[in-house]
């Protein structure tokens, strides 16, 4: 089974046990702080693969490390562990986030440009495609691609808004072509 299938089936079980209890924010910003754990510490990774180690030895040592975390977050963190599936937690994170974007009607996105946006285009540009997209939030991370000669490329999702003059140039080409013909 690939790693999208599994952590898209941890993830949804988590993003239902938080739509039950309230508390889907909390567990989002709980599992950035365990994926965060986990990217600094490569030790600890490799510790709760090792096969030597008990699956109780590594049940106790999570109940340690991560004291401050919901218990369903560590529910699903030694699931992943006994499992064999713990590499794929930046995955579950991921497809946390989304759940929970989709649920609150936010919507992230990359925005590629030449330069560094400024705070006011950036919002410009949100605020845009918040209206265009029917989201009550855009939230977009700005890219920059030295790349690009002007203008700047979106992606949404898996939706590309090609605003560069390259991609431009590319359609009006594309126009003429189809004019010969």
């Amino acid at each position: 089974m690939s790693e999208a299938v599994v952590a898209k089936r941890y993830a949804d079980a988590l993003f239902q046990l938080a739509s039950e209890k309230a508390t889907l924010n909390e567990v989002l910003e709980e599992l950035r702080v365990v994926r965060q754990v986990f990217n600094e510490n490569s030790e600890l990774q490799t510790f709760l693969a090792h096969p030597r180690v008990t699956n109780d030895k590594k049940r106790a040592f999570l109940d340690e490390v991560f004291k401050g975390v919901s218990k369903d977050v560590l529910n699903t963190l030694k699931l992943l562990v006994e499992r064999h599936r713990l590499s794929g937690i930046s995955d579950v994170v991921d497809t946390y986030e989304s759940l929970v974007n989709e649920a609150s009607g936010v919507a992230q996105g990359k925005v590629y440009s030449v330069r560094e946006l400024s705070d006011a285009e950036k919002t410009e540009l949100e605020n845009s495609f918040a209206k265009r997209l029917n989201k009550s939030v855009v939230k977009l991370e700005n890219v920059v691609d030295p790349h690009l000669v002007g203008g700047v490329k979106i992606r949404m999702g898996n939706t590309i808004y090609d605003g560069t003059i390259s991609g431009k140039l590319r359609r009006i080409e594309q126009n003429i072509k189809l004019a010969n013909i």
